[in-house]
């Protein structure tokens, strides 16, 4: 059976990357290593459990405020194994995701994989017991749930994994998108123009609360840059219905193939925005 390194990309999100690891501990198949780049921030290791993988502690520094696309790279880059599974730090993986993944890539490592993934409320990511519930206190992605193979429009970085060939068959990230979003569409939008097939597994992770805005006001400057690289690579725009919310709110002119940022949202603004 292959073995797999984890890796996870994490800033400011020590408790979830707690829980994180406490839900591999409990995985029926061990990863054979797990890679944690933090992004911007120091690497801390004081009171994390023992476990019987070995874990890296590995600094990212960049002058962007949330590189994610530099961050995946990077820990593919660090990876000491063929396989790999990245999962959001905010995700706690089933005890079976591994065991998923490791058949898929014994049968076929040409592919890329994704996950699912569903949704823990605040109260529940809380309850001391989650770990030994997280299915029955979670809720389905209301979008993805519909679909038994995600096309590659709906493809996303929170749970997939690949062999390294695969990755940089695609080319990585493109380091181009910077901070939050498009750039996992980019990424499977590249795969199928290299002719690489996406396969969704049932390999399910299990979103951890944090505080979240819809429409996500706090990343609206790097969403329109992102959204303008994508159009230019692609001639499409992704994340309309964000875009769509920004214009309604007067935040952004949006036309056929232009954007433009008429102001920025107040300290209030995106407050009120938060989910309740």
């Amino acid at each position: 059976m292959p073995s797999i390194s984890v890796l996870t990309l994490v800033k400011g999100r020590k408790n979830a990357l707690l829980q994180f690891i406490r839900g591999l501990r409990n995985s029926e198949i061990p990863p054979a290593e797990l890679v944690i780049v933090h992004m911007n921030e120091s690497a801390y290791a004081e009171d994390f459990p023992v476990t019987s993988f070995p874990i890296r502690y590995v600094e990212l520094r960049s002058e962007e405020t949330l590189p994610l696309a530099k961050a995946r790279n990077y820990a593919f880059s660090l990876a000491q194994h063929d396989h790999c599974v990245l999962v959001d730090v905010d995700c706690i993986v089933s005890p079976s995701l591994l065991g998923m993944y490791a058949d898929a890539f014994e049968k076929k490592d040409t592919v890329l994989y994704a996950g699912k993934v569903r949704y823990l409320t605040q109260a529940n990511t809380e309850k001391p017991d989650v770990l030994e519930h997280l299915e029955s206190y979670s809720q389905a992605d209301p979008i993805r749930s519909r679909f038994d193979q995600f096309p590659y429009e709906l493809f996303w970085s929170l749970n997939f994994g690949c062999s390294r060939k695969v990755f940089y068959a695609i080319g990585g990230f493109d380091e181009s998108f910077t901070g939050y979003g498009a750039e996992d569409t980019d990424f499977s939008f590249t795969a199928r123009h290299r002719g690489i097939e996406l396969i969704t597994l049932p390999a399910t992770a299990y979103h951890q609360y944090h505080p979240s805005y819809s429409p996500p006001l706090n990343h609206l400057e790097s969403i329109v840059s992102n959204a303008r690289q994508f159009y230019q690579k692609w001639k499409l725009w992704p994340m309309e219905g964000w875009l769509t919310a920004f214009q309604k709110r007067g935040y952004i002119t949006w036309s056929e193939d232009q954007i433009s940022v008429e102001k920025l949202p107040s300290i209030t603004e995106i407050q009120e925005a938060l989910k309740s």
